[in-house]
């Protein structure tokens, strides 16, 4: 064989062979119509994880003892030059010019004298799963708590820290990764838990809800629904110490791509005002954030637009507590286990919805294959928290199915993981895609189901004794 050829032949073979690694890695490959999750072994671990967690961690009784709650917060704002997350169009690698306002981390710990529930929030984009992981064992080694006392939660701030995490994904979203941002976060998360536990004492807590859909708006749909309910609940020690919890679905992204200085967005505001109103504390837990965006009031600027929103959200809640019905013998209990996933599937394409990335694709750009679950009870109310950004439009539905069993429910987002967006499996094969459906929404047509499946599962678990 002549040198021309030879050489031919190995173009030819080298050619063969990057289309061969592009099918197999990257795809496109023709999307499955159904998951089949009932019949896979990740569904049946999750379950029975679920239930053997609750029985083993929790004591349910109709009888509880004297609440207890304790509060603490932390600092995690980075130094500048730290990169940013969130807004993938940010210029410069996401890194940071300057602070427009602290941000924290907070922690409300509740027990029943037997039972504990620890709920983090913070001004983060997400909850980095590897951060979760080293909060856990640092807690664990300084209090009784374990991994499922503690539900993390993110506000989703766009303004946030970034550099938490390695690789690809990572990097889009939070820039390049810097090992010193984890470990600073890990402590700081660490001491708010710890010391939240630290502060139990004799309490009594109220809660309830208003209405705010002049804030909210569905950005994925007109005319569409939104979750516009922005829940609160008072814990108030024996000496008049007072913390407030407070959630809401809108993302908050009122601030651009443009801005480059770290911020707490609406939800740092309307902590800054509750507590500035009450001299109390406050905490914030981003609720179901998919497809809802913010509806900030008119301003000159979108300074005084976030400044307005979070301020006006808190004299609702203001307006809302003034008479409250405390209650200091709850149940407590607590369930958060690791659950496996389907396949990826990812879709780029605006106008297909016939293909997707390779699910090999997926370890290349650090899709998780696990996410985690976590369910919380104080009486009544019920806590759930998904790592994903959670549809406001099946967070609505979850809330109606719940108050039929006569609960409360609270739907969290970004619990430990990130696992893209869960949305409702209705829309799955509209087109054209949109950003929410298509490369965000990395399960497949069953990934309501899913978890809707989960969830139901979680509420048997926490509250046994609560008729169907």
């Amino acid at each position: 064989m002549s040198r021309f050829k030879k050489v031919l032949l190995g173009l030819a073979l080298f050619a063969v062979s990057v289309v061969l690694l592009v099918a197999i890695l990257i795809g496109p490959w023709p999307a499955y119509s159904a998951a089949g999750y009932a019949d896979s072994g990740y569904y049946k671990n999750a379950v029975a994880a679920i239930a053997e967690e609750a029985a083993a961690r929790n004591t349910f009784t109709d009888a509880p003892g004297l609440l207890q709650a304790g509060w603490a917060s932390r600092d995690i704002t980075p130094e500048v030059g730290v990169p940013m997350a969130g807004y993938s169009a940010r210029p410069n690698g996401k890194v940071s010019e300057g602070v427009r306002d602290p941000l924290h981390v907070r922690a409300l710990a509740l027990s029943d004298g037997q039972d504990t529930l620890v709920l983090v929030g913070s001004d983060m984009l997400i909850t980095p799963p590897n951060i979760a992981e080293m909060v856990r064992e640092r807690v664990a080694a300084k209090t009784p708590l374990l991994p499922a006392n503690v539900l993390f939660n993110a506000s989703h701030t766009h303004c946030g820290p970034g550099g938490f995490a390695p690789g690809f994904a990572s990097k889009v979203t939070g820039g390049e990764y810097d090992p010193a941002v984890p470990e600073f976060l890990a402590i700081q998360f660490t001491d708010a838990i710890v010391e939240a536990y630290g502060n139990l004492a004799q309490a009594r807590v109220a809660s309830g809800s208003v209405d705010a859909p002049q804030y909210i708006r569905n950005r994925m749909r007109d005319n569409a629904p939104v979750d516009s309910e922005l829940s609160y609940l008072v814990a108030e020690q024996q000496d008049g110490a007072r913390c407030y919890l407070v959630s809401y679905s809108a993302h908050p992204t009122t601030f651009g791509s443009r801005m480059m200085r770290f911020s707490a967005e609406y939800p740092g505001e309307l902590m800054k005002h509750l507590e500035t109103e009450t001299k109390a504390d406050a905490v914030y837990l981003g609720g179901a954030v998919g497809s809802m965006g913010p509806r900030a009031p008119e301003g000159p600027d979108e300074d005084a637009r976030v400044a307005a929103m979070g301020q006006a959200l808190a004299k609702l809640v203001l307006e809302n507590t003034q008479t409250l019905q405390f209650e200091d013998k709850l149940d407590v209990a607590a369930v958060g286990v690791p659950v496996g996933l389907p396949s990826m599937q990812m879709r780029p394409f605006e106008g297909n919805t016939s293909w997707r990335l390779s699910p090999f694709a997926g370890s290349l750009l650090g899709v998780p294959k696990e996410g985690w679950i976590h369910g919380g009870r104080v009486g009544k109310l019920f806590f759930v928290g998904l790592p994903c950004d959670f549809s406001g439009e099946i967070s609505i539905e979850w809330k109606a199915w719940a108050a039929g069993q006569g609960l409360d429910l609270w739907t969290l987002s970004f619990c430990a993981a990130y696992c893209g967006y869960f949305s409702p499996d209705k829309y799955y094969h509209e087109t054209p895609l949109n950003y929410e459906m298509g490369l965000m929404n990395w399960y497949g047509p069953e990934n309501e189901a899913y978890f809707t499946d989960l969830f139901h599962h979680v509420k048997e678990a926490l509250f046994p004794a609560v008729a169907p």
